[in-house]
């Protein structure tokens, strides 16, 4: 009888360390290792949040950087600049500024824009940076300027276009802030944070309100509200290299402390990453142990 209940004891056991391992609920994984390289590997500020403010850490080692990058979707938190001069004149735009870690056990590297990345061309041969800037059209309200059929939609979106390019609006989005590098243990998906503007209207149209045309283009726009768009972020991961950026964005619930208005809006991108090896939890493997010393210890008194 004894004998029983010890067997019936130690299959419970064994039934509960195993419904363990495999019942946990998976866990988000972050950036690990995380280093600032590329050909400018110094241009690059950490913001540090307190709650309700970032502000710029002159203090920019490695460990505050990894500090930086430790929110998430709800909570933004701080952010890492990369190319942080990239609106100062005597901007190299040739060079470029790099995040690189490593996620789920899989080296992922963040950069900056290089003019040479917007003057990139798809297999349509359009470059990415007119690609873009029509997809910030379309997401904003003013997907008509795109069809031309009259001369004041011709003239609206060359001019827009041109002074957009013209006037540095390229180096305003080339040089994103990210706020944290997390991935869902479960599905494998990568979720970047962009620290940006909720309302980008200054940053994608300040050049061209300050002139007539953009009355002109404005007349086009279907729609009100803030206009909407994150900085772009070159992604290299498991042998393929990305942009990503996104037109709509959260509240993140802070303001940049020195001009009031930088980071107050989260823009979210993603990217499907490769699902991490499922590693039991440190408590279902130290049952697991005690199992298995109470079955040797059972041997032994048998033998005995």
């Amino acid at each position: 009888m004894k004998s029983a209940v010890k067997k019936l004891l130690l299959a419970t056991s064994i039934a509960a360390g195993m419904g363990g391992m495999f019942s946990a609920p998976a866990l988000a994984d972050s950036l690990k290792s995380a280093e600032i390289g590329g050909s400018a590997p110094t241009d690059y500020y950490v913001y540090d949040s307190d709650g309700t403010n970032t502000s710029n850490n002159d203090d920019k080692t490695l460990k505050n950087v990894q500090k930086a990058l430790g929110g998430n979707t709800k909570n933004p938190g701080g952010n890492v600049e990369l190319a942080a001069d990239s609106e100062k004149v005597g901007f190299d735009f040739s060079k470029n500024t790099t995040l690189m870690g490593q996620i789920g056990g899989q080296d992922i590297t963040l950069s900056s824009l290089t003019y040479d990345d917007w003057m990139s061309k798809d297999a349509s041969g359009m470059s990415f940076a007119q690609r873009w800037f029509d997809e910030a059209l379309i997401a904003n309200g003013f997907g008509s300027l795109l069809q031309i059929d009259s001369f004041n939609k011709f003239i609206a979106y060359r001019t827009g276009l041109s002074m957009f390019m013209n006037e540095g609006g390229l180096q305003r989005f080339s040089d994103p802030n990210i706020s944290y590098v997390n991935q869902d243990s479960s599905t494998g998906l990568i979720s970047i944070g962009l620290a940006g503007h909720f309302d980008a209207t200054d940053m994608l149209m300040s050049s061209l309100n300050s002139t007539p045309f953009g009355g002109l283009v404005n007349s086009f726009r279907n729609g009100s509200g803030p206009i909407q768009a994150s900085e772009v972020v070159k992604v290299t991961y498991n042998g393929a290299t990305k942009f990503l950026y996104s037109f709509e964005a959260t509240k993140s619930g802070l303001f940049e402390k020195g001009d009031g208005v930088s980071h107050n809006g989260n823009y979210e991108v993603t990217l499907n990453g490769v699902k991490p090896t499922a590693v039991p939890e440190p408590s279902v493997m130290l049952g697991l142990l005690t199992v298995a010393g109470m079955v040797v210890s059972q041997h032994k008194m048998k033998k005995a």
